[in-house]
């Protein structure tokens, strides 16, 4: 099948449903779910697919609310990711319910030229993107060993199609100390919640001294329960992120210093534990990256100008951890918030709006159009298909 031909098709597919996608959004927008327990968002993610004739796996990597559909026999296996977690308070801040139904709606369209395309059409319902590294997981339970190249979209408010993103580690801190009474015997306390406040002020000082594209964010968890008792354990949780994996290597090691500066002051003891898998840094694709960008344009998009793309970090995915591994795009696709960005309330409210119905629709055709391009361009075919080949 000609390229024009099968981009016609992969078009004309996904607007036809576009009723059907723009009622999936909404659904899975007004009954907003987090990580691991997004059980009807993903039962809803992978309806139209199944009765579409895709075979459905529950469970990959032993995870309740992942899922995988496959259709096609093809040479090249594509990947599509559906993300669907929401988060804390604000729900679909993030806008997962305009990536879960774009990525439903691309595997549609390319289910209906797999065949002509030589193409295996796998779309993978990845959960805990926000918290926990759902894709991370699924990586190293093997849910990807045959999958040549992802793809996948984000909400946001900018057109950006070789979009980046910063590695992150996340880390719960615990200091133990010993109660007393604060006014009759304090001096027989360690105080768990001062070890907090003197690795708070030493982090607060590093911050002066970050490298370019390293910050650290944190909360406290557990500061004590009252205060006239000495606190003998108190908790906090920091995240932690960097331009790349070095530099993420580089200031974890600093941070560990300021968390045992806590201990070491007040005497507490003190441990550090890895709350989730680390999100590597997103690396796009070039090739892909240029095909989508001109998609954008295409569709009458204005896409930030590829010398810019790199001066604008977006937070911290586990797609970038799939992006270590093979030839992938996480491009962002704007949507009109009045001001608002991602994790604000006024996003959540336009991710249910007229301009993030556009996006789920253009967000599959372009998407859609993307992997045609790859299927029927020879030499990017088999460059993705020899990497995939000398993969571990």
């Amino acid at each position: 099948m000609p390229t024009a031909e099968a981009s016609t098709t992969v078009e004309d597919v996904v607007r036809r449903r576009r009723g059907d996608l723009v009622e999936l959004s909404h659904s899975i927008h007004v009954e907003p779910e987090l990580a691991f327990a997004e059980h009807r968002s993903c039962a809803k993610t992978q309806a139209l697919v199944a009765e579409r004739g895709f075979a459905v796996t529950a469970k990959p990597g032993g995870l309740d609310t992942a899922f995988r559909a496959e259709f096609g026999s093809g040479a090249l296996v594509v990947g599509i990711c559906a993300e669907y977690d929401a988060l804390p308070g604000i729900g679909h801040a993030c806008g997962h319910n305009i990536i879960a139904a774009s990525a439903v709606g691309t595997a549609l369209a390319l289910a209906e030229v797999a065949d002509e395309l030589d193409l295996t059409v796998v779309l993978l319902g990845t959960p805990a993107e926000e918290s926990g590294g759902g894709k991370a997981l699924m990586l190293e339970a093997g849910t990807f060993d045959d999958v040549a190249t992802t793809v996948m979209l984000h909400a946001g408010p900018l057109d950006i199609a070789r979009a980046r993103s910063l590695a992150l580690s996340q880390v719960a801190v615990e200091y133990t100390g010993r109660a007393a009474h604060a006014a009759v015997a304090p001096y027989l306390g360690l105080n768990a919640a001062d070890a907090i406040t003197v690795s708070q002020v030493a982090i607060g000082l590093l911050r002066q001294q970050l490298a370019p594209g390293q910050m650290v964010h944190g909360i406290v968890t557990d500061g004590g329960q009252a205060t006239n008792v000495i606190p003998a354990r108190t908790e906090m949780h920091f995240t932690m992120r960097a331009n790349d994996s070095q530099s993420l290597t580089e200031l974890e090691g600093r941070m560990s210093d300021c968390f045992l500066a806590g201990a070491v002051a007040t005497g507490c003891g003190h441990r550090v534990e890895a709350t989730e898998p680390s999100y590597l840094e997103l690396t796009p694709d070039t090739w892909l990256a240029d095909v989508f960008r001109d998609e954008m344009r295409r569709l009458g998009r204005t896409p930030v100008a590829a010398e810019f793309e790199a001066a604008l970090p977006l937070g911290s995915t586990d797609m970038g951890n799939v992006t270590q591994v093979m030839p992938g795009i996480h491009p962002i696709v704007g949507i009109d918030a009045e001001g608002a960005s991602v994790h604000q309330p006024g996003f959540a409210t336009a991710a249910a709006g007229p301009s993030a119905d556009e996006a789920v629709v253009e967000g599959a055709v372009m998407l859609a159009r993307t992997v045609v391009a790859l299927a029927t361009t020879p030499a990017e075919r088999d460059r993705v298909l020899a990497l995939k080949a000398a993969r571990p």
